[in-house]
């Protein structure tokens, strides 16, 4: 599905039987059920559970690069916004606590929750990533901004 997903029109107009018109259409019909796939995200106001992120950050899935998102919460853990802090390249993505809390703070957000995108398909963790959770976890006690982990 991924790859029809980010088919161009120049590649679809290579397949015998598809001219510019109906690949355009496809394309066309690619569009709107990227954005009907996603439409739930975008009605997420408050996260209670690992399933509310998902339907909020769904939309990353569709993608071929690491993007390193912050999603920041007030008191009653409604969202307040969603920033991505980084888009790295197939399997990495640079991370540093100033980029992640320098929005949360400017919004005054109670806590947050970071998320990334593995393009391979395998959401196992690296080590890496729980290097990088734990920093991040440790610098949001310092200021006082809870990253929530689930």
């Amino acid at each position: 599905m991924k790859d029809l997903a980010e088919a161009t029109e120049e590649e679809l107009t290579k397949i015998k039987g598809l001219g510019k018109s109906k690949s355009r259409r496809i394309l066309a019909c690619i569009e709107l059920g990227r954005r009907m796939y996603t439409a739930p995200a975008k009605a997420i106001q408050c996260v209670n559970s690992p399933q509310d992120v998902y339907d909020l950050l769904i939309d990353m899935t569709l993608l071929d690069r690491e993007k390193f998102v912050v999603v920041m919460l007030n008191t009653k853990n409604h969202v307040i916004a969603v920033d991505t802090v980084s888009i790295g390249t197939l399997n990495s993505s640079l991370i540093h606590p100033r980029e992640v809390f320098k929005s949360a703070i400017k919004r005054s957000a109670n806590s947050v929750i970071v998320s990334h995108n593995h393009p391979s398909g395998d959401s196992t963790p690296s080590n890496e990533d729980l290097k990088v959770t734990r920093r991040l976890v440790d610098a949001g006690k310092l200021i006082g901004i809870e990253v929530v982990t689930m």
